[in-house]
C-alpha cells in the first residue's frame, strides 16, 4: 500500500518545541513527511528553543522578518509556501502545526484541492481551525510518560511511569456521540464493526482521539463507558480477530 507523502509546515511562534520528536512520530503514522519546514523570525529570542532541535529532526528553518509590530509575518510565509507546494503536486497531504486560527482558510482550501490535512496544536487552538482539518491532534497527549523513582520501595533503581492528565473527562456529549455513531453504522441486528467506528466518529468530530480521555485506543474507552456489548469474532484462515459492538 502506497504511503501518502506529507508536507509538514510548523508555525514556531504558536507551538512549543519540547515534544517535536513525539509530534513527528505521530505524523509518521499518517504518511511520510517528505517536506519539513518551520517558520519564524529567527532573530527573536522567543523562538531560540527551536534552534536546538531543527538539525536532529531535519527540519528546514525559513526566516521571515517581522516588518510590522503586532503582526505575525510567519503566517503569510507558511501560507504562500503551502500553496506553492500544493501546485507542485509533490505531496498527498499537509500537516499544519500551529495553535493559530489564521490557518483555517488555508486548511479549507487544501482540502478543497483534495489534500488530506492534519492539524497539530495545543488545547487552546480555536475551534474553526480544528474543524477545518481532516484530523486534529492535541500535542499535549503526545508527551511521553514521565519516569520517576518510586517512593514506596527500598530498591534504589525502582521507577514508576507517571501518565499525563487526560485533557477531557468522559461526559454525556461523548457518550451520545459514540452511541449515535454506532446506531448510524449498525447492521440489521444492531452490531457495528469497531474498525469503521473510529473513522466515522472522526468525520463528525475532527479532534476526537481516545488519548484525549486517557485511553490509548478506542476499545478501552468504549469498555470503560460500559454502555455497549462487545463481541469478538475470529474470521479468515488466520483467525483474525474482528471486534463488533452494539448498544446495550
Amino acid at each position: 500500500m502506497k504511503e501518502d507523502k506529507l508536507a509538514v509546515l510548523i508555525d514556531a511562534d504558536n507551538v512549543p518545541y519540547s515534544n517535536i520528536k513525539e509530534m513527528l512520530e505521530e505524523i509518521a503514522k499518517n504518511g511520510t513527511p517528505t517536506i519539513k519546514r518551520i517558520y519564524a523570525d529567527w532573530t527573536k529570542q522567543t523562538v531560540s528553543g527551536w534552534k536546538g532541535v531543527l538539525l536532529e529532526n531535519a527540519i528546514t528553518p525559513i526566516q521571515q522578518y517581522s516588518y510590522t509590530t503586532g503582526k505575525n509575518s510567519s503566517d503569510s510565509a507558511l501560507i504562500i509556501d503551502a500553496m506553492d507546494i500544493l501546485y507542485s503536486e509533490k505531496v498527498d497531504g499537509f500537516c499544519i502545526v500551529s495553535s493559530d486560527s489564521d490557518f483555517t482558510r488555508l486548511a479549507i482550501r487544501l482540502r478543497e484541492a483534495g489534500m488530506k490535512v492534519y492539524g497539530f496544536g495545543e488545547k487552546k487552538t480555536p475551534q474553526p481551525f480544528i474543524t477545518a482539518c481532516d484530523k486534529f491532534i492535541y500535542i499535549e497527549i503526545l508527551k511521553p510518560e514521565v519516569i520517576k523513582p518510586t517512593e514506596l520501595t527500598t530498591e534504589p533503581k525502582a521507577t514508576a511511569k507517571v501518565k499525563a492528565t487526560p485533557l477531557n473527562n468522559i461526559d454525556k456529549a461523548l457518550i451520545n456521540l459514540i452511541k449515535e455513531s454506532v446506531e448510524n453504522l449498525a447492521d440489521e441486528s444492531g452490531w457495528t464493526f469497531l474498525g469503521e467506528l473510529g473513522n466515522f466518529i472522526l468525520k463528525k468530530k475532527t479532534d476526537f482521539d481516545p488519548r484525549n480521555y486517557g485511553f490509548p485506543k478506542l476499545l478501552p474507552l468504549i469498555k470503560n463507558i460500559g454502555k455497549f456489548e462487545i463481541d469478538e469474532r475470529s474470521t479468515g484462515p488466520g483467525n483474525i480477530r474482528h471486534i463488533y459492538l452494539k448498544i446495550k
